[in-house]
């Protein structure tokens, strides 16, 4: 009967440093959490209008993005939750506009945050 021995394992040095993380864990949950609210469609497309245009109706946003009034609301409900939008209620309807400043902080929390 043969046995066989354990094979030994040579660790060998990694040829560089390890790579860090280039983003604290704290920035890294405070921005997933942003891509989240970005990661469909529909909210990519009226992120696009309103970085685009000074403010835009409810309203107007269904009918561009294709959706029911309530399904566009849901989603400029979590745009606004994100702080990645901001709403002025004018009588029955609501005007959005975009925080250029809050995607300008991804942007600098990517790079920057070392």
């Amino acid at each position: 009967m043969t046995t066989t021995s354990p094979t030994q394992l040579t660790i060998l040095s990694a040829c560089c440093s390890p790579a860090e993380p280039a983003v604290a864990d704290e920035s890294a949950e405070a921005l997933a959490s942003l891509f989240k609210a970005l990661a469909d469609p529909a909210r990519v497309k009226i992120m696009s209008m309103l970085l685009n245009a000074d403010e835009v109706c409810a309203c107007d946003i269904a009918t561009a993005i294709g959706k029911s009034q309530a399904t566009a609301s849901h989603h400029l409900g979590l745009l606004r939750k994100a702080g990645l939008v901001t709403g002025d209620k004018r009588g029955t309807w609501v005007y959005y506009r975009a925080i250029p400043e809050r995607l300008a902080s991804i942007s600098a929390a990517l790079t920057t945050d070392l």
